[in-house]
């Protein structure tokens, strides 16, 4: 293993860390030796999670709580640090919610809960967790989207969500920096053996189009998106700050603006 990736007796937590590409990179890091917690809302699947991460070897929590409720993350974030015996070094926020309809048929709320989840659910986590970061040395990580970048049709609250993510990434390595803590965005693109991309291409005539779509010619994977976590959290990417990552095969380079919808429910 590249010592780069040497994360042993490192702590991470990952916000939405219970199922696809986010459980993906929290097994990532235990693989590589950290101590993770993950966090979801529903304790059943959390407690699996813990589980799936604990098999890769040293120590798994998992948290039950809603990044729409602030002082549940923070109570999260306060219990984490008790239990791993110091401050995070890698925080994750990776929680996420989406449900395609165009502006016209989306009521006031249903547009104001995907707003809540992905973008006051960010502000919560990093904002909660700030007290409890290794300063300095912390990474953030911040799990964006296509749509932050790409204007789509049926996803007008991802879209201003997504883009609202991306700018408190910037914001945030601009006023955190000082305090030597990075914050970072990577955007995954359509990844296989997701939820969002079981609803993009539910059959092979469609799968083979979003193939075709991608320059790499491939769906990639929830490891193809946590190695990519792993080198922003790493000490290899030391000087690397306000960056928004596409780990995507090339799709938004591309424009290929029905990628977007592959990050539906990380």
């Amino acid at each position: 293993m590249n010592a780069n990736f040497d994360f042993n007796k490192r702590n991470v937590l990952v916000f939405g860390g219970t199922s696809g590409i986010n459980l993906g990179i929290a097994e990532a890091y235990a693989k590589c030796g950290a101590r993770v917690g993950v966090v979801g809302r529903n304790p059943e699947k959390a407690e699996a999670a813990r589980q799936a991460v604990a098999a890769h070897g040293g120590d798994a929590f998992c948290y039950s709580a809603d990044v729409r409720d602030f002082e549940a993350v923070s109570a999260v974030h306060k219990t984490f640090v008790k239990d791993a015996g110091g401050s995070i070094d890698v925080l994750v926020s990776g929680a996420a919610g989406n449900f395609p309809a165009p502006a016209l048929g989306m009521s006031p709320n249903g547009f104001k809960s995907v707003v809540d989840i992905d973008l006051m659910g960010t502000f919560h986590v990093l904002r909660a967790g700030f007290e409890h970061l290794t300063q300095p040395g912390a990474s953030i990580i911040n799990v964006s989207a296509p749509q932050a970048s790409i204007a789509m049709p049926l996803q007008s609250h991802v879209c201003a969500a997504k883009a609202g993510v991306d700018m408190i990434t910037r914001t945030l390595a601009i006023e955190w920096g000082p305090m030597g803590i990075r914050v970072n965005s990577v955007v995954p693109g359509p990844i296989d053996g997701t939820e969002g991309m079981a609803r993009l291409a539910p059959t092979q005539k469609m799968r083979d189009a979003v193939e075709k779509a991608v320059p790499l010619q491939r769906m990639g994977t929830p490891a193809d998106v946590a190695d990519v976590c792993l080198f922003l959290a790493s000490d290899a990417a030391r000087y690397v700050t306000g960056v928004i990552l596409p780990a995507d095969g090339g799709a938004v380079a591309a424009g290929s603006a029905g990628m977007g919808m592959s990050s539906m429910g990380h």
